[in-house]
């Protein structure tokens, strides 16, 4: 496995210098700041990244404002309380995308954000104390007890939240292999065990952030 700082020459040279790799790059958000986001955007957000998967993001965008306002602004309790006459009222609005099994998801997510507001008090601090080098824990969590939020989608989330992480995209993917970290795309969790721990390695390595190292790995490759 190379070091990072020579997987960032590979970036470099491919994009022909360190600034471009960055270019646009923001860093991520302060875990005492994702404490205190409220539990609605984090059902928003949710919302938005199952909606998006699979489908045309621009259309998704296009049609948020009514998402917002058939969901009550993503009200958590509203939400989690949601009746079938409701739900079936959503899966005939026009003003939203009509996927019943998504639909239903903003249901069991604003559940999973009760829950995990019940043990943390809210949801943010859930994901802000987080410790960054088990985030293939977090995203484990996702999958296992919220709706649609395994694969991409959850790390999507997460990046759109601003959470310090990583998302395995095939560039990503890629580089990883290149390495000798894995040999297909990751969906187990001795693989995913293995991604952690060489994320981890080039952390020590470089003091660089999760979504740092995940820019770096995806510019070497795409």
């Amino acid at each position: 496995m190379r070091t990072l700082d020579d997987i960032l020459a590979i970036s470099a040279d491919r994009k022909g210098s360190e600034d471009i790799v960055f270019a646009g790059f923001e860093p991520p958000v302060e875990p005492d700041v994702l404490s205190e986001i409220p539990d609605h955007r984090w059902l928003d957000e949710m919302t938005r990244s199952i909606f998006q998967a699979g489908f045309n993001w621009k259309v998704v965008e296009r049609m948020w404002p009514g998402f917002e306002e058939a969901f009550y602004g993503f009200d958590v309790g509203r939400c989690a309380m949601m009746s079938e006459d409701w739900f079936d009222e959503l899966c005939a609005n026009k003003a939203i995308i009509r996927y019943p099994q998504k639909i239903r998801s903003v249901q069991q997510n604003a559940v999973f954000i009760q829950e995990q507001a019940t043990i943390h008090g809210n949801f943010g601090k859930m994901v802000g104390h987080w410790p960054s080098d088990d985030f293939a824990g977090l995203l484990d969590l996702l999958k296992k007890e919220g709706s649609r939020l395994g694969g991409t989608t959850g790390q999507y989330f997460l990046r759109f939240m601003g959470v310090d992480g990583y998302i395995l995209s095939r560039d990503v993917t890629a580089r990883l292999i290149a390495e000798g970290v894995i040999d297909k795309p990751p969906t187990s969790k001795s693989a995913m065990k293995a991604v952690q721990e060489a994320m981890n390695a080039w952390v020590d390595q470089s003091g660089r952030s999760l979504k740092e190292i995940s820019r770096i790995l995806a510019t070497s490759c795409g």
